[in-house]
């Protein structure tokens, strides 16, 4: 029997540099192009640009930066953060791999009982995951006000119960994780809410039957993704839109 094992980093509990994406920030390193690198990997090239969008929302700087228009998508390039990122895999990749030979030397399965050994993980399915800090938690009778500011300066309210506030014991100052479904996320040329307004440019459309995904740039290399109904909005690439998403859609993970 052979030990094997993969390398994952993980920020706030979230997957962050997984195998593929790991395949997929090479590739774009060698390519200078996110439609060849995702021909590399293989992976879809919508698939592509969602792992580079994920992985700049979650790092505390961009990892990749990328220019519309062009050949191939135009200029997609590895920050000089993400190209460290990758020196750094490299050699946690190598000291892993030797833990793994001398693991193996190590072991003898077939004195022992191997049973219902695994790696328990939750990975979830929300798009929208965003880092923020806490700059203030204003506490009410059954439910608190978390506010966070976001990478692009935006600033997002998340309305959660005061037991969850206890259990992740949040304090002013603290990095968490925005979590809220692409669903919970309309685009409008006019904000209606008082909170969680998002002014950006929308980058990306993806039709299928009745719904169209708008991923919206906020700038500083942060997206928001939306799903609306397709009678609901006729936006096209270019066009300036605001996100907006109720404080009570928004949950809170650390």
């Amino acid at each position: 029997m052979h030990i094997s094992s993969n390398l994952t980093f993980e920020l706030f509990n979230q997957p962050f540099l997984l195998e593929k994406r790991i395949e997929l920030l090479f590739a774009i390193g060698r390519t200078g192009s996110i439609s060849k690198a995702a021909k590399e990997v293989p992976m879809s090239y919508k698939t592509a640009w969602e792992a580079v969008d994920s992985m700049n929302n979650l790092a505390h700087t961009p990892v990749v930066t990328k220019a519309t228009g062009g050949v191939g998508g135009g200029g997609t390039r590895l920050t000089e953060y993400g190209e460290n990122l990758l020196q750094s895999y490299k050699q946690l990749q190598n000291e892993h791999q030797r833990f793994l030979e001398r693991l193996q030397e190590l072991t003898n399965i077939d004195t022992g009982m191997l049973s219902d050994i695994g790696r328990l993980g939750l990975q979830i399915s929300a798009r929208n995951q965003i880092k923020g800090t806490i700059k203030s938690i204003q506490a009410n009778r059954v439910n608190s006000e978390i506010l966070l500011e976001l990478k692009s300066a935006n600033h997002l309210t998340s309305i959660i119960t005061n037991s969850a506030v206890e259990t992740l014991n949040l304090k002013v100052g603290d990095e968490v994780m925005a979590i809220f479904k692409s669903t919970s996320v309309k685009m409008q040329t006019e904000s209606t809410l008082k909170l969680n307004c998002f002014e950006g440019k929308i980058n990306q459309l993806y039709e299928e039957k009745s719904n169209v995904e708008i991923i919206l740039d906020l700038g500083e290399e942060e997206t928001l993704v939306s799903v609306m109904n397709l009678s609901e909005t006729n936006f096209k690439v270019g066009d300036k839109a605001i996100a907006m998403v109720e404080p009570r859609d928004v949950m809170i993970g650390r």
